[in-house]
């Protein structure tokens, strides 16, 4: 199953080997995706492992060496899978609860990649050998485990996808998401100005862009302060985020005292 469109000089070329092809089928026809595929920014192949199998069954898994509970994926058919699409400029990643944890950086880097192949792991994990001979990277989306690595493989491509110059249409809301400024997203409103009672702050009414670029700075501030604060250990601050960090913790005092 292909996801193609023209080929233009520095498009990212994307292969997932999966073993469940049919679960990709939706989240690659809609929205930033499927328009960045049809601008011929990415290309997207998924690719049964089964094919690379020779017995009727189409056999890819097998018990454990050792003894112990699930199955173990196995090196054969991966092999012969990855050697099929690899290529010198080729990044390898197998998705598993035991990679690294992906986050936006990790994103920005392998937006800049020329070939990503994506191997999903399912059941007890991959052979070994797998991940000491083919793989370039291991990667984790979250502290949680899955059925496999279908749904981390297509987080994956949403967000490295979304990060192509070009795939979203207003670059600067990529540039003020969450985790690419190093805090959270400030947060935001629309019409109507009133709605049951509740109203927009009225410094985001007033017209006065320095005002709103403060308060904005402010209360992405406060939203890191109180919900990921590790984030702030790594955060350098600009000229005047000390004063706005200050009353962004000061503010955030006052509403914890006004709810006791």
């Amino acid at each position: 199953m292909r996801f193609d469109a023209p080929v233009v000089p520095a498009v990212l070329e994307i292969d997932i080997i999966t073993i469940f092809p049919g679960m990709f089928r939706g989240p690659f026809e809609e929205s930033i995706v499927r328009r960045a595929i049809d601008r011929g920014l990415v290309r997207v192949a998924v690719n049964d492992l089964r094919n690379h199998v020779d017995d009727r069954r189409r056999t890819v898994d097998d018990r454990p060496y050792g003894g112990g509970g699930g199955m173990v994926m196995m090196p054969d058919p991966i092999f012969r899978a990855v050697r099929s699409l690899r290529r010198p400029s080729s990044r390898v990643i197998l998705l598993s609860p035991q990679g690294r944890r992906f986050d936006q950086e990790t994103a920005l880097a392998l937006s800049r990649e020329e070939h990503l192949l994506l191997l999903c792991g399912y059941y007890e994990g991959v052979d070994e050998r797998v991940r000491q001979n083919l793989v370039s990277d291991e990667i984790s989306i979250g502290d949680f485990v899955l059925t496999g690595g279908s749904l981390a493989a297509m987080v994956i491509v949403d967000a490295v996808t979304r990060l192509l110059p070009g795939a979203v249409g207003e670059p600067l809301s990529v540039a003020n998401d969450s985790f690419t400024s190093g805090l959270l997203d400030y947060p935001s409103y629309t019409r109507p100005p009133d709605y049951e009672g509740r109203t927009v702050p009225e410094v985001l009414l007033s017209g006065d862009h320095e005002s709103i670029r403060r308060w904005r700075r402010k209360e992405a501030f406060k939203r890191t302060v109180s919900r990921r604060p590790d984030l702030l250990r790594r955060y350098n601050l600009a000229d005047d985020d000390s004063e706005l960090l200050e009353q962004a913790k000061e503010e955030l005092v006052l509403e914890k005292e006004g709810d006791d």
